[in-house]
């Protein structure tokens, strides 16, 4: 069993959890990630590792469906049933000049130790962060401590630049900074869409994909993603690969393949729970 030693609310549906996992800490590199169940009874989903300290491991949580939800209700000394990890591959972590870590919504929480770990090995680093709005951002002063420079974005202009972040990332490049390499995480659109920038102007480019994942060791293929024509495992080839080749229309397609189910799912365990639809945690 691994206990909750702390919970933080970081916006609305977004939570932050601090699991007593010592093994998983000790072995966990930036990139990395593990797969969890709420219960004995509950469905296997993948989250990747925010931090990893003193034994405990750090993840962070969006609401999105029924088992989302049911992990978020959990509180400080409650326990999970299993935690299996670290899992994928480790991101590749070199000193090339200029790293720019481009993080949209949950994602933020993602990119967190590949900066870290970028800065420690001597890179400049610049942190591009977008929201839907100034309530979704989070995680601002511990990507502020490991960033040259950091600017935001939010969709309806409520703080930072009004607009993406693939407008700040164009910015960037029309002030004619040099550029080595970017590291993207966040939505598919987001992704996709700093990938179709980069690619005109040749500047390499890696994504972290969250595809629907099982057991996370590459026996059931359904983190399958195609990858530069050949199919490729998220759980054991990725979670990384380099975005340019990224089949993103496939991975959209994939990862929509089951909305209808866990929308019914979702819609009654926030029945069961008594909020008629209206639950935010």
């Amino acid at each position: 069993m691994y206990r909750i030693v702390d919970k933080r609310e970081l916006a609305d549906k977004i939570t932050l959890f601090v699991l007593d996992a010592p093994l998983v800490a000790a072995n966990a590199r930036p990139g990395q990630f593990v797969i969890l169940r709420v219960d004995e009874q509950g469905e296997r989903i993948p989250l990747t590792i925010a931090s990893t300290e003193g034994g405990k491991v750090t993840i962070v949580v969006q609401e999105v469906g029924k088992t989302t939800a049911h992990l978020r209700s959990k509180e400080i000394g409650d326990a999970l049933a299993d935690v299996a990890g670290p899992l994928g591959t480790p991101a590749h972590i070199e000193k090339l000049g200029t790293v720019v870590c481009v993080a949209g919504g949950v994602g933020t929480a993602i990119i967190y130790p590949e900066a870290k770990a970028f800065k420690e090995a001597g890179n400049k680093v610049i942190t591009l962060m977008g929201a839907r709005n100034k309530s979704l951002l989070f995680f601002t002063d511990e990507l502020a401590q490991v960033s040259d420079r950091i600017i935001y974005a939010t969709d309806d202009g409520s703080f930072g630049h009004h607009g993406f972040v693939t407008d700040l990332l164009q910015q960037l490049i029309d002030e004619g900074t040099t550029i080595d390499l970017v590291v993207a995480i966040g939505p598919i659109p987001m992704m996709r869409a700093t990938c179709e920038l980069t690619k005109k102007y040749g500047i390499k480019t890696v994504v972290s994909l969250n595809p629907v994942m099982v057991d996370g060791t590459g026996m059931c293929g359904a983190c399958r993603v195609t990858v530069g024509g050949e199919t490729k495992f998220c759980c054991t080839d990725g979670p990384e690969f380099d975005g340019h080749l990224v089949d993103f229309d496939e991975l959209a397609a994939r990862n929509c393949q089951y909305v209808d189910k866990e929308r019914l799912s979702y819609s009654m365990y926030e029945e069961k729970r008594g909020c008629g639809g209206r639950c935010h945690g």
